[in-house]
């Protein structure tokens, strides 16, 4: 019998940027993962709730969990109202956002009257807003402990932050992961596959098991994004080795 995985996998829906809902479910079922965080091109914000019932059934006829939406941007208040409204009617509890700095107050508020999370996104040296996971958390770390971090592991060795540290800086604020790897760390780094990069995974790994990581550690695949299917193979699979 297979130990059970201290931490779970999952797939970020951006690296599917590419590909149908069926196309999507068969590359997963493929390399074995079954969580999906779900992207506003196959399910867009402002669905019916005849779609969001069809698009949720064919994920989970196809055995994929979807258990959280985003990335998703938000630059008023409206479409924070709409962020919120739209994952409650998906049945999610996570929202994995960027609100702008003026609406951080507003989410909260949001993040109180729906009980559900807010794990803001940090996208690297180009973002105005929150280039590396300090950014971040220094903004909401006395918010309301459901407004926390979606930690983009190679955008934040590109912002000059090592992962491992901030998972155990900001621990208790991590709800979610993307896990990519990086040519170098520096701001003009490359995605590459899982393991070939710059990125310390067994620190990665360590540094989660400490701190007894909950959440799901998502793969995004930015490489061949026309042909993701090898490359997600070997990250997964690389992925996998160092966690066990």
């Amino acid at each position: 019998m297979l130990k059970k995985e201290f931490l779970q996998t999952g797939m970020a829906g951006y690296s599917f940027v590419n590909y149908t809902i069926d196309q999507t479910i068969s590359i997963m079922n493929r390399v074995g993962i079954s969580n999906l965080s779900v992207k506003d091109f196959h399910l867009p914000l402002n669905s019916s709730r005849q779609t969001i019932d069809e698009v949720l059934s064919m994920f989970s006829n196809g055995g994929i969990h979807v258990y959280t939406v985003g990335v998703i941007y938000m630059k008023t208040e409206g479409e924070v109202d709409r962020a919120f409204e739209y994952a409650k009617r998906v049945g999610v509890n996570m929202i994995v956002g960027v609100p702008g700095y003026d609406l951080l107050s507003y989410t909260e508020k949001k993040v109180k009257e729906y009980n559900i999370r807010i794990a803001i996104h940090n996208h690297g040296p180009e973002d105005k807003l929150y280039p590396g996971p300090k950014d971040v958390y220094d903004r909401i770390s006395k918010m309301d402990s459901r407004v926390g971090l979606c930690l983009d592991i190679g955008h934040a060795l590109r912002a000059g932050a090592k992962p491992e540290k901030a998972v155990t800086d900001y621990a208790s604020r991590i709800f979610d992961l993307h896990i990519k790897d990086v040519t170098a760390a520096k701001a003009d780094a490359k995605a590459i596959e899982v393991g070939r990069g710059a990125i310390d995974f067994p620190a990665l790994i360590a540094a989660l098991r400490k701190i007894q990581y909950k959440g799901l550690c998502s793969i995004e695949f930015e490489k061949d994004m026309k042909d993701a299917l090898p490359g997600i193979a070997e990250s997964a699979g690389y992925l996998r080795g160092v966690m066990s």
